[in-house]
């Protein structure tokens, strides 16, 4: 049987197994293979393994989808120099990940574009590539997706989807005013998940303000008290990255964090 002939059924095997992948480099590796520069060990190997590789970018797009993430942001393409009040070493450790396995919280405060959702995100992304469920949400989108689920009597169907995910992401907390029906119902996404899985929130307002946001300073207290309890606490103290060539504006450039939060119940900032 000829080279040629061999190296169609070949492919025609390939389309039959449904190996794109595989498909694709096939004609390269069998150039290789004639020239001597590739043993047919190298070349088998390298033959599946780009099968391999396209299911895994497929599975991974499929949960880049599903997460519904607003982008996609690596820890590499974030700039520490602008934002020195960040503790390097302690975003390092966050992204190995280990505070989704405890099933410990993880907030960034801080104004404005000093990088809170860039690094939420950033976590998101490593998490989905270490096969991990994950979600992201703005706070008034989710709460406005729970006031829909219970105006159609599908709010338990909706909790237990919120339940689900290792990393549940939330992201601009004070930004936009919740109404009192939504800090109630954000109140059970929170205690649902309480010790049962992680949550990322980032939020432009020190907690002291919490019960401004939501409306309800008790409902406030009670979820701070939830997701504090295993937390890894990120203040950011800088200026917006995205308005860094306007240097001589003045704006707010701080969030402070109460004493008594900082303390309530060990907040965890340290990873093992």
């Amino acid at each position: 049987m000829s080279a040629a002939v061999t190296v169609s059924r070949l492919k025609s095997h390939l389309a039959d197994l449904s190996m794109p992948g595989s498909l694709e480099v096939v004609d390269g590796l069998m150039e290789k293979l004639d020239r001597g520069s590739l043993s047919p060990a190298e070349a088998m190997e390298q033959l599946i393994s780009a099968q391999v590789v396209l299911k895994q970018e497929k599975r991974l797009a499929i949960a880049m989808r599903s997460s519904k993430l607003p982008a996609v942001k690596k820890l590499d393409s974030f700039d520490f120099t602008f934002q020195p009040s960040i503790d390097h070493s302690q975003i390092l450790s966050l992204h190995e990940l280990t505070f989704i396995e405890r099933k410990e919280n993880v907030i960034f405060l801080g104004p404005a574009g000093v990088g809170k959702t860039h690094l939420a995100i950033s976590l998101a992304v490593a998490a989905i590539e270490r096969g991990k469920r994950v979600y992201f949400s703005t706070l008034s989108n989710l709460v406005l997706m729970l006031i829909e689920a219970e105006r159609k009597g599908k709010l338990r169907e909706k909790l237990l989807m919120l339940r689900n995910p290792a990393l549940l992401v939330i992201d601009e907390i004070g930004y936009l005013p919740i109404p009192q029906s939504g800090t109630n119902l954000l109140f059970q996404v929170v205690n649902i998940r309480y010790e049962k899985g992680s949550m990322i929130l980032t939020s432009n307002k020190s907690f002291k303000e919490w019960g401004e946001i939501f409306g309800d300073a008790v409902a406030a207290a009670a979820m701070l008290d939830r997701l504090l309890h295993h937390c890894h606490l990120v203040n950011i103290k800088g200026n917006s990255y995205r308005m860094r060539q306007y240097p001589n504006l003045a704006l707010p450039n701080e969030v402070t964090v109460p004493a008594q939060h900082t303390a309530k119940r060990k907040v965890e900032k340290k990873l093992n």
